[in-house]
């Protein structure tokens, strides 16, 4: 047996921030673009913090050209005098420590509720940064501390007076540590137009002061503010402004035992629901309690209303919680001293009072509301009376897709090739555009592991249709019944037959606009599957390249044009076949013809633009689309599905004016369009 030498020397124990550099991931989720943006939002939500207790109303986030961040707000400052145990001001405290900070305290003079992460966030700045400076306007004197790396670098000293009162942090983020420094303009605006919303009356501003700025933020003038007297009410208006309303935002707020309640709802004539639900101002993206307590208080609350207005008859069942929430927008916030946050990524809250908090207020607030208009009642209990009525057709066709996919063994023929390995995680469903591109598939695939589902002309759009009306159209039906997991109210995942579902379209504007379809499918019924990472887009070259024996496909451009610089081209032909000299090059003049011939030898490659897949034959689509050692695919991702249902809902939806507005804006950025 080896020598046992693991004693206590041998255990590793990590000093003041030191454990934060050492596994950051841990603190601020990751190290990529994400990460690196949670910096700047961990010194926002402090500064909201104060807004919340009613201390601050002004926030001014600055991108500045040394690549530093600095936000400023006009709250009370952090507080400099000398913390009576620790004997060091209580800035560099909070600064330099884990777990420091004004979220603890029992008294008044701290946070009654706070969001960031709890007298963790600050100090993990700091530390994840190669240099951090603080100034605090207090009591009529400015304060400055700079840190390197998490570690005090100065002593607090003070620099001059000032009326102003508040806390400013400049920090420059780790190129050591962070994956990427470069920070998105669009989602930082992104982040705090939600805060804004969520925090009725304050303002966040963002200026970009960068000389070089990425690409995709050249659109956006540099200072941004963001305003909202109307809080969650103008919320839910902005993110229903493709639909078409039923009703204005209903809105209510109350201040509970357990903490602070504020509930805004409005409907609208789309077919989908898009709740969300913060704690906090912390974005709970997985639910929790709370969610849980609306959801509970508002089919209760509507069908109470329905059966006192006779709308539901005697005999005729209650609306079921989906029917009730068709074409609903709403957002939730509740605040309290103490939020428990469980889940994967800590997005769900785990207090089971507010349960019954917000249950009681909706129960209470929704009930005067309909009481006291009745008019607009009427609309809403039609909506949802609507809804009841096309989800007894939809379970009818539902029920017919499972019977039949549960008949055919889960298997179309003629339509879906399947694989034979019986084992999910080895196989992945290829759905590919025509017939033609389909008989490549069929034959270049591996048919252990990768099945094919051709699918014939353009799938229907789903955003403009129910439930009901889409199980009729059978290009859905034959994808419902391969994917194997069923839809709706007896979906489960657990029998999904894929573990990579790819869609292959052609590279032009047709197969764009199938694969934007058929992501409006995946995005509004299948939304787990974009969670969970089983959806990919095939990426298949755009061009074909020849050079005697040499052959290349490039993707993009820029690759096409660096393989061409690589051969030493300079003149390029379109088609592969070069025609011979004729008999005239003969009478050309000696240097006319030695020019000629020099333009003739580059000009011997063969450019071919795939227009489709079909143009490919079945090995040609295998080694650059399908063989796993050698394709490039997209993995689709949700990171902001707020933002996402406002884009299907506008491109997709059947409200004209925002389609057009959204072309108009966006139409010079469009290169290289194909029609």
């Amino acid at each position: 047996m080896p020598k046992d030498n693991y004693s206590a020397e041998k255990i590793q124990v990590l000093e003041g921030l030191e454990p934060v550099r050492k596994r950051p991931g841990m603190y601020i989720g990751s190290t990529d673009t994400r990460g690196l943006h949670h910096c700047v939002y961990e010194i926002v939500d402090n500064a909201i913090d104060e807004a919340m207790g009613g201390y601050c109303d002004t926030i001014l986030v600055t991108l500045n050209d040394d690549g530093s961040v600095s936000v400023e707000d006009n709250g009370r400052g952090i507080p400099v005098d000398i913390h009576p145990k620790k004997k060091k001001p209580a800035l560099e405290i909070v600064l330099t420590t884990l777990h420091a900070g004004g979220k603890f305290g029992g008294d008044d003079s701290g946070y009654k509720v706070s969001g960031g992460l709890h007298g963790v966030g600050s100090s993990v700045v700091n530390a994840l940064s190669t240099h951090m400076i603080a100034e605090v306007y207090k009591g009529g004197t400015v304060y400055r501390q700079e840190y390197k790396k998490g570690i005090t670098a100065t002593k607090l000293t003070e620099t001059g007076k000032t009326e102003k009162t508040g806390t400013k942090i400049t920090f420059t983020p780790d190129a050591g540590i962070f994956d990427s420094t470069t920070y998105l303009l669009d989602t930082l605006m992104t982040r705090f137009r939600q805060q804004a919303y969520l925090t009725r009356g304050i303002t966040i501003a963002i200026m970009d002061d960068r000389k070089e700025r990425p690409e995709e933020d050249l659109q956006h003038p540099r200072l941004y503010r963001f305003h909202f007297e109307g809080g969650i009410s103008a919320y839910v208006r902005h993110m229903n402004e493709s639909k078409e309303a039923i009703v204005d935002p209903i809105w209510f707020e109350k201040d509970v035992e357990a903490g602070f309640v504020e509930v805004a709802i409005q409907y609208s004539k789309s077919f989908q629901e898009n709740v969300i639900s913060f704690a906090n101002n912390i974005h709970t993206a997985e639910g929790g309690h709370h969610l849980t307590g609306f959801k509970a208080a508002l089919t209760r609350t509507i069908n109470a209303y329905a059966r006192s207005q006779s709308i539901l008859k005697e005999k005729e069942d209650n609306l079921t919680a989906d029917d009730v929430r068709e074409g609903l927008t709403a957002v939730i916030s509740v605040r309290l001293k103490e939020p428990q946050f469980e889940g994967q990524t800590k997005g769900k809250l785990g207090n089971a009072e507010m349960k019954t908090a917000v249950e009681s207020v909706v129960n209470e607030k929704l009930a005067e509301y309909l009481e006291e208009h009745p008019a607009e009642a009427k609309e809403v209990v039609g909506k949802c009376m609507l809804a009841a009525r096309a989800r007894m057709a939809a379970r009818a066709a539902r029920d017919s897709v499972i019977r039949k996919g549960a008949l055919e063994g889960m298997t179309l023929p003629g339509k879906l090739a399947d694989c034979s390995s019986k084992n999910a995680a080895d196989c992945e469903l290829f759905i590919v555009e025509g017939d033609s591109a389909g008989g490549s598939a069929k034959q270049g695939r591996n048919r252990k592991f990768q099945a094919i589902l051709p699918l014939r002309g353009k799938i229907l759009n789903v955003e403009q249709a129910r439930l009901d009306r889409m199980l009729g159209n059978n290009e859905v039906k034959s994808l419902i019944i391969a994917l194997g997991i069923g839809i709706g109210e007896v979906k489960d995942m657990t029998k999904l037959r894929y573990d990579r579902i790819v869609i292959m379209t052609d590279a032009d504007v047709d197969g764009a606009h199938i694969r934007t379809l058929l992501m409006t499918l995946f995005f509004r019924y299948f939304p787990e599957l974009i969670e969970q990472g089983h959806l990919y887009i095939a990426q298949p070259p755009l061009f074909k390249l020849a050079k005697g024996k040499d052959v290349r496909y490039a993707y993009i451009e820029e690759e096409k044009d660096a393989i061409l610089k690589e051969w030493g081209v300079t003149q390029q032909v379109d088609e592969p076949d070069v025609p011979e000299e004729s008999e005239e090059e003969d009478e050309l003049a000696e240097g006319e013809e030695n020019e000629k011939k020099a333009k003739k030898k580059t000009a011997r490659v063969g450019i071919q633009r795939y227009k489709g897949l079909g143009e490919m034959n079945p090995d040609q689509l295998w080694e650059t689309t399908m063989d796993p050692e050698a394709r490039l695919m997209l993995r689709v991702t949700m990171d902001d599905a707020e933002k996402a249902d406002v884009i299907f809902t506008t491109l997709m939806g059947s409200e004209v004016a925002p389609r057009r507005k959204f072309i108009q804006t966006h139409a010079k950025a469009v290169k290289d369009l194909d029609v």
